[in-house]
């Protein structure tokens, strides 16, 4: 296992970027647990855990947080301002895209990306709900 000069820290090559060895890999991202009971749990279930599985990654938190302050930009702008590869960038953008928390416009040769606010507001609606619903169910019991 590689050590990073510097600062010492250990890192795990789990996919094609190196990730500091206190991000684990999480069963989220393993497929065969992902669909292997879909009829046991309500859809609410689902939707929080997509929620949970965009936001899984720092950059794509930063992602999000620089189109927001941006208002727009391409993908470019984003690799400078990420200390990702363009197609590690592209990658997060994919997977924010997907769940629906970014639109991406063709413009010529280059994406524009920008938040879907009405998205964004809806899923953070559900998980403000869930996260007041579990608040409103804990028991004074601490294991």
């Amino acid at each position: 296992m590689p050590i990073c000069k510097g600062g010492g820290l250990k890192f795990l090559d789990y996919t094609q970027e190196k990730l500091p060895f206190f991000y684990r890999k999480s069963t989220i991202y393993d497929k065969t647990m992902d669909t292997a009971r879909p009829d046991h749990f309500p859809n609410s279930t689902y939707e929080i855990a997509e929620i949970a599985k965009a936001l899984s990654h720092p950059a794509r938190v930063m992602i999000l947080m620089t189109l927001a302050k941006r208002g727009e930009c391409i993908c470019g702008d984003l690799v400078m301002d990420l200390p990702l590869a363009q197609s590690t960038v592209s990658q997060h953008l994919k997977a924010l895209k997907e769940v629906g928390l970014i639109r991406g416009v063709i413009d010529g040769p280059r994406s524009k990306y920008c938040v879907d606010w009405k998205v964004f507001e809806a899923y953070f609606g559900k998980l403000s709900k869930w996260g007041q619903d579990m608040i409103r169910t804990q028991t004074n019991q601490s294991c």
